[in-house]
């Protein structure tokens, strides 16, 4: 069990009033933020989870395979039946694979059942105060109290992952401001429900840029003469991107694989900075630009390729 130190949450105190300054400087009214930052608490085991993410300990085969099982699309299946009409009806809309979806719906919150209950705005309080990412915290803090201000949404129900995401998809709160849509036109948006979740998740993945019908990633087993400059360990950027058609030279039984030449892509080694001992060019892949939009939604390499491998097996099985 953790406990707070107290100076911890002294200095939490003070950090908090000044907060409270730099809040109504950005246009937080004094009411606002009264009512949505007078429970506000220091988290310590958030700080614990922040440091502990299995993105950074867990290879990619077990990331993968914990986040894929046969059990997860028995789940999306049944789900999809649930609400087959109005699922078909968002992916035909906006252009997005209901697989892809259901997806992201499934690995974020296992469909909704656990969005989690931390309280949103102590979470984000206490990774504003901490030091390792303070400026995106902050940022994300500011933008909640002024989604409260605007009443687009409700304090009273913001609870959710320790790292502040919301939702059946689990949207930061600078996502909400940008992505977020009242489809049912109840002038609230409810990340929580079918409608406003799904179609607020498909408009944010296309707006960033997915285009439906298009690969995502293929596992590959690398030549050992390939260049290590274009084996990519961080989710930050890929870099060294070429056509498919060029990296096809560094691939065994290139010849097997049914895609676009002209299409952009990169090689990524994920195990290589993470886990010990791990081997340079195992496992490899190489990624796709609608990979890459994957990436934007969550920046992990391991991430990304759980969210594909489920949705393809979501395809196969619907």
């Amino acid at each position: 069990m953790i406990f707070p130190s107290i100076s911890s949450e002294h200095s939490f105190k003070i950090w908090l009033k000044d907060f409270k300054k730099h809040a109504l400087k950005n246009n937080i009214s004094e009411d606002t933020f009264n009512k949505s930052m007078s429970h506000v608490v220091f988290l310590p085991k958030v700080i614990k989870y922040d440091r502990f993410q299995p993105e950074f300990y867990e290879d990619t085969q077990t990331y993968i395979s914990k986040r894929t099982s046969q059990q997860k699309v028995k789940e999306g299946k049944n789900l999809y039946k649930k609400h087959k009409e109005f699922i078909n009806l968002i992916d035909n809309s906006f252009f997005v694979e209901k697989e892809l979806l259901l997806s992201l719906m499934g690995i974020e919150t296992n469909f909704g059942t656990y969005v989690g209950k931390m309280d949103i705005l102590s979470s984000l309080a206490t990774l504003s105060f901490d030091k390792r990412r303070s400026d995106f915290f902050t940022n994300e803090l500011i933008t909640i109290l002024k989604l409260i201000e605007a009443d687009v949404i409700d304090h009273k129900i913001l609870y959710g992952s320790w790292a502040g995401a919301f939702g059946n998809f689990q949207f930061m709160p600078t996502t909400i401001e940008k992505y977020a849509i009242d489809y049912d036109k109840n002038n609230i948006i409810e990340l929580k429900t079918t409608k406003d979740s799904f179609a607020s998740a498909a408009n944010y993945i296309n707006r960033i840029g997915w285009k439906k019908n298009e690969p995502c990633f293929i596992k590959v087993s690398l030549k050992k003469n390939v260049p290590r400059n274009l084996l990519n360990t961080s989710a930050k950027k890929l870099n060294n991107k070429k056509k498919f058609i060029d990296l096809k030279n560094f691939i065994i039984n290139e010849e097997s694989y049914n895609i676009n030449d002209s299409l952009i892509a990169a090689i990524i080694t994920p195990d290589k900075d993470i886990i010990p001992n791990s081997k340079n060019l195992e496992p490899a892949y190489i990624v796709f630009e609608n990979y890459e939009k994957i990436l934007e939604w969550n920046r992990s390499l391991r991430f990304g390729l759980a969210v594909c491998t489920l949705k393809d097996k979501l395809k196969n099985a619907l």
